[in-house]
């Protein structure tokens, strides 16, 4: 009976060292001495494929035609140099669809990130991951120019104003902790419900982020005017590109993002995608 006891223990041993040295392996899939952001090492959901994720429709001056697999707008260009910093090319590359609202959800994702002016911020961080950012941006307020805050050049002059955004942005945001109206700010499923009530004449005026600003009252709403851009409150707000909580793809995505700002590859895609949509005038 005893030696019965000591073959099955060592048994049960043998077995615990197979079992760990099975999750050493899963805890360290790349062999040592190999760079773990080399295409062929990265973690992507698909072998050989980056599937990159956006909402629908994808507004300029972010992408163009509602197409990001042209690779044209600012957000079109920047997805498809983070890519080639990776390592793939654009026929590597899958596109697939994630409301704005659902992007920094809880839970598992079906891309390996997404791109779609996701605002970084410590409440979505808690759910999911982003990279460092790619773009610093500022809020804008749109209005008609027929509007009783189309001439407004303050903050203070907005207080009374009925204001509106979409939910769960960072515009919204905005208009609740820095502008703090008397009337409680309209909250909007889209940006496209947003401009619909302003062109109504149902609210005053709408926030977004500049550069959209820009293009809405230059293609969209002819009637409206960016009536000026909200300063910086502590560190600037900025894009980042948005990942599942815990992703082992981040610090590679973060590499990319890095390399695209030291060699000058971010600013040449802003120079050519919004130069001419980022000057207006700063709120006092």
């Amino acid at each position: 009976m005893k030696k019965t006891w000591i073959a099955m223990a060592a048994v049960a041993v043998l077995l615990l060292s197979a079992c760990a040295q099975e999750t050493d392996e899963a805890a360290s899939p790349v062999p040592s001495g190999e760079d773990p952001c080399a295409v062929e090492n990265l973690p992507v959901m698909e072998p050989g494929t980056l599937t990159i994720a956006t909402d629908s429709p994808a507004y300029p001056p972010w992408f163009e035609e509602n197409d990001p697999t042209n690779g044209q707008g600012y957000e079109g260009a920047v997805a498809y140099a983070v890519a080639d910093a990776l390592g793939f090319g654009p026929e590597e590359v899958k596109w697939v669809v994630e409301p704005f609202n659902k992007s920094y959800a809880p839970g598992s994702k079906d891309f390996d990130f997404d791109i779609n002016q996701i605002s970084i911020t410590a409440k979505r961080a808690n759910a999911v991951d982003f990279s460092d950012g790619y773009y610093d941006v500022n809020q804008a307020l749109i209005a008609l120019k027929t509007s009783p805050v189309a001439g407004a050049t303050t903050i203070a002059e907005l207080v009374d104003a009925k204001l509106g955004a979409q939910v769960g942005t960072t515009s919204l945001a905005y208009i609740q902790e820095n502008i703090q109206p008397t009337q409680q700010p309209y909250v909007y499923d889209t940006t496209n419900d947003a401009k619909s009530a302003l062109e109504a004449g149902q609210i005053d005026g709408i926030v977004v982020d500049l550069p959209t600003a820009f293009y809405i009252t230059a293609v969209e709403i002819p009637k409206g005017k960016v009536v000026g851009q909200f300063p910086a409150t502590g560190d600037p707000e900025q894009f980042g590109l948005l990942l599942e909580k815990d992703s082992p793809l981040l610090s590679c995505v973060n590499e990319a993002v890095a390399e695209l700002k030291s060699n000058g590859t971010l600013a040449q895609i802003q120079q050519e995608w919004l130069a001419d949509k980022v000057n207006a005038p700063v709120f006092s």
